[in-house]
């Protein structure tokens, strides 16, 4: 991930009700949740939910797909996982084993530094 994507993901983040909202997706999982079942969930109206939804997308954090007449929004799961990655791929310099939980070999980020040949 570049810095400037990165700094878009963050941005969008950075707002209580798109946090929220990213947050309720990811728990969702891969199948998502329709737009209204979100508006629900969050006690925030249509019209407020679209707008942040739309930052959302922006930032490449969420994508949609239309479901017979619902909008079903999905967490973008490798982008959260290249912005975890970006944020912590220089953890510890790189160079050393790092013993920071985020890093550790069986977890997700820890997959994927080792995956680019940093240590884990």
């Amino acid at each position: 991930m570049e810095t400037k994507a990165a700094a878009g993901a963050l941005g969008a983040l950075s707002q209580e009700t798109r946090l929220a909202i990213f947050r309720l997706l990811v728990r969702a999982g891969p199948d998502g949740l329709p737009a209204g079942k979100v508006a629900t969930e969050l006690d925030v109206p249509p019209a407020t939910l679209s707008f942040h939804l739309t930052q959302l997308a922006r930032a490449s954090l969420v994508r949609s797909r239309r479901r017979g007449r619902f909008v079903i929004y999905i967490a973008d799961f490798d982008a959260m996982t290249a912005l975890l990655t970006y944020l912590t791929e220089d953890c510890c310099s790189g160079t050393i084993r790092c013993d920071i939980p985020a890093c550790a070999a069986g977890t997700l980020i820890g997959q994927h530094r080792r995956a680019k040949g940093a240590p884990a």
